[in-house]
């Protein structure tokens, strides 16, 4: 049985064989930046790709302006800190990472911030010529969130705008410093968290 129509994707099978999934990121008035709604689309595209046993792998593409040009800084900026700790802030963002199905992402633009990072998740990339990546949340006050749980870390009541102590505190993000340092080296990877700055292909 069909689920509901995409709103924020085009999903087709291709190839020779019919055997490819092709997924495209479609919100070219944003630049294709990952709103919630996207992402729980591209949660049930790839789980029905990787249930259909006549998709042997996975492609991921944006535009050719853009890949993802981040996560939707409009959808953000209305949410405090506890909205997004408590409500499982970016919670399924890692969805690409834990497909059994090979992904390639195929990039072209920019794939910045939450895009790299999408890019970052996937097996193997292939990137155009006009590709840019980069972690440009520096440029905002912040950096790429860790997505790591630190055991035993905890922030004491009243620090902060936070009200009671918390146990654990899972950065929210979607592993853009660890994914980035594994990608590119630490060096690059620093220089590229710490100024924002891009780098093509």
């Amino acid at each position: 049985r069909a689920g509901p129509p995409f709103r924020y994707l085009l999903v087709q099978k291709t190839g020779a064989m019919k055997n490819v999934g092709l997924i495209q990121l479609n919100r070219p008035q944003a630049l294709n930046a990952l709103c919630d709604g996207l992402m729980a689309e591209l949660g049930r595209a790839l789980e029905a790709m990787e249930c259909d046993p006549n998709v042997g792998a996975i492609v991921l593409t944006g535009s050719q302006k853009a890949f993802a040009a981040g996560a939707d800084i409009k959808e953000m900026q209305k949410k405090t800190f506890q909205q997004c700790y408590r409500g499982g802030f970016l919670a399924g963002w890692d969805r690409v990472a834990t497909v059994r199905k090979p992904v390639i992402a195929a990039v072209n633009g920019y794939a910045l911030g939450g895009g790299c990072e999408l890019a970052m998740m996937c097996d193997i990339i292939y990137a155009g010529e006009k590709a840019q990546f980069g972690q440009p949340e520096i440029l905002l006050g912040t950096i790429p969130g860790e997505q790591q749980h630190l055991p035993g870390a905890s922030i004491p009541a009243g620090v902060g705008a936070l009200s009671e102590p918390l146990l654990s505190l899972d950065a929210p993000g979607a592993g853009g410093t660890q994914r980035l340092t594994r990608a590119v080296g630490k060096s690059l990877a620093m220089e590229m968290v710490l100024t924002g700055d891009q780098i093509s292909a």
